[in-house]
């Protein structure tokens, strides 16, 4: 038994917890799913052993098999335990911004926002392992289950959600604060064929609207609005709303962050 799994064992997990408890209930209420969530869920001894399980299910292939992913997937998630954290940042952010979310466990289960930011972690930290291979494989599946691309090495901070989350992409120089929301269709990508450092750095607190795309290196600042279809290419501010193509200020920000109240209205 790991450390991780040594400390869910010792002490009380609110979040899992409530997890177990949703997934109680619904083996009651839908006994067509009831094998499902025995397997995935009440079966499982940790939140830890869950997300591994949920996410190898999801993206195992005939290249590597659910079982095979499944160990190598678990491995970051009982060593790092930054992982476990920003997941659980993660879940919470989501049940807390999407009024369509009615417990930890539907975007858990359900979210292929969730699970792709979850499988990026993974990615992630395999490519700073120098297992830079097997990370690309994981983003390509995740590219392939999820429609959702992003590159290994981008740097995403906790208490992300990525709201529906099809078609999202990621590059590879970009940076995310924490408490970022992102909608779906958003592009944080380049503007040519150039190396380097290349990509969007994004400031926490930020909101960026569905199909907004954010282009080259450059700063948005904290605590931002970006307008739904916009075109960014330039710096925002700090506590700035942005809108249009090409985007321009059009003035505060409505609150002290933006990605917690998700106010779209311009």
């Amino acid at each position: 038994m790991t450390s991780i799994e040594t400390a869910a064992t010792t002490t009380v997990d609110p979040i899992w917890q409530a997890m177990r408890q949703d997934a109680e209930r619904w083996l009651i209420e839908e006994t067509a799913l009831a094998s499902w969530l025995q397997t995935a869920v009440l079966e499982q001894n940790s939140f830890q052993t869950a997300l591994a399980f949920l996410l190898s299910s999801k993206l195992g292939a005939s290249e590597i098999s659910p079982l095979s992913l499944y160990q190598i997937l678990y491995e970051p998630i009982s060593q790092d335990l930054d992982i476990i954290a920003s997941a659980r940042a993660d879940l919470s952010a989501t049940y807390e911004r999407d009024p369509a979310c009615n417990s930890y466990l539907e975007p858990f289960i359900f979210y292929k926002g969730y699970q792709s930011i979850q499988a990026h972690r993974i990615a992630h930290w395999l490519w700073k392992q120098g297992r830079r291979t097997l990370a690309q494989y994981i983003q390509n599946r995740v590219s392939q289950t999820f429609q959702v691309d992003i590159h290994p090495a981008a740097k995403i901070g906790k208490g992300i959600m990525l709201d529906h989350a099809t078609g999202v992409v990621i590059g590879e120089t970009a940076i995310l604060g924490d408490s970022v929301s992102l909608l779906h269709g958003v592009t944080l990508g380049g503007t040519g064929k150039d190396r380097g450092n290349r990509h969007p750095k994004i400031g926490s607190g930020t909101m960026i609207g569905a199909g907004a795309a954010v282009l080259g290196n450059i700063t948005i600042g904290t605590c931002c609005r970006i307008g739904a279809g916009s075109v960014v290419v330039k710096d925002v501010p700090d506590n700035t709303s942005v809108a249009g193509i090409p985007a321009t200020e059009i003035g505060e920000s409505v609150c002290d962050q933006p990605s917690m109240s998700m106010d779209q209205t311009f």
